[in-house]
C-alpha cells in the first residue's frame, strides 16, 4: 500500500526568494542600487551631488530659500516660507530625534568614487533620512500655500534625496523613509497652521 506524502518539501529556488523577511529584500535591493549608481561615471554626479548635499546641512538649503520667499513682500510668499520652516522643524524632529533612535541602521559600507565622498561625512545612523524629510517637509509646506513652487522646490528636493544615496551615504530606503516622513510632516503643518489662524480669527 502507498503512502501520500503530506511534506512541503524544499522550497523551489523560484520561491526562496519570497521567504526572505522583507528587510532582507529591501537591504539586497538597497545595495543593487547603490553599486549600480556607483558604476556610472559622470562629471554630474561626481560635482553636483556632493555640493548639493552639503548645502542642504543643518537645512542652510531651505532656510535661504525661505528668507528669499519672505523678502519678496509677498504675504503668500512669507506664509509659504513660515509654512515651509515649520514642517522642516517637525520633519527633523521625528527623523532625526525618533526615527534614527529606534532603528540604529548602520550606514552603507559600499564604495562610492572617491570625487563623490563628502569631506565630512554624517556619524549618525542611517534610517530615515534627515536631509530627505527635511526636503520633503519644506516642498510640501511651500507648495501647499504657493503650489507655483510645487515644481522647481519639488524638484530640488528629491535632486537632495538623491544625492545622499549618490554620495553614499544612505541607502535608497533611508531616502524614501525620509520623503515620506517630510510630505506628512508638511500635510500635518498645514492642518495644524490652518485651526491657528481659525482661532486667532475668532
Amino acid at each position: 500500500m502507498s503512502s501520500t506524502s503530506t511534506g512541503a518539501g524544499p522550497v523551489p529556488p523560484a520561491r526562496a526568494g519570497f521567504r526572505l523577511p522583507l528587510r532582507g529584500r529591501v537591504g539586497a535591493t538597497d545595495r543593487k542600487i547603490m553599486a549600480r549608481i556607483s558604476a556610472i561615471q559622470s562629471p554630474v554626479l561626481d560635482e553636483a551631488m556632493p555640493r548639493l548635499s552639503q548645502a542642504a546641512n543643518h537645512s542652510v538649503l531651505w532656510l535661504s530659500i525661505a528668507a528669499a520667499l519672505a523678502l519678496t513682500g509677498s504675504k503668500s510668499a512669507r506664509r509659504a516660507a513660515v509654512r515651509g520652516m515649520a514642517s522642516v522643524a517637525v520633519a527633523s524632529t521625528v527623523s532625526n530625534v525618533i526615527g534614527k533612535g529606534l532603528t540604529g541602521r548602520a550606514r552603507p559600507a559600499a564604495e562610492v568614487p572617491e570625487a563623490r565622498r563628502l569631506s565630512h561625512g554624517p556619524h549618525t545612523t542611517s534610517f530615515p533620512s534627515g536631509h530627505a524629510a527635511s526636503a520633503a517637509a519644506f516642498a510640501t509646506g511651500t507648495a501647499l500655500e504657493l503650489p507655483v513652487l510645487a515644481v522647481p522646490i519639488g524638484a530640488l528636493a528629491a535632486a537632495v534625496g538623491a544625492s545622499r544615496v549618490v554620495t553614499g551615504v544612505h541607502y535608497p530606503s533611508d531616502v524614501v523613509a525620509g520623503f515620506a516622513i517630510g510630505v506628512g510632516a508638511g500635510l500635518l503643518t498645514r492642518r495644524a497652521l490652518s485651526r491657528f489662524a481659525r482661532r486667532r480669527a475668532a
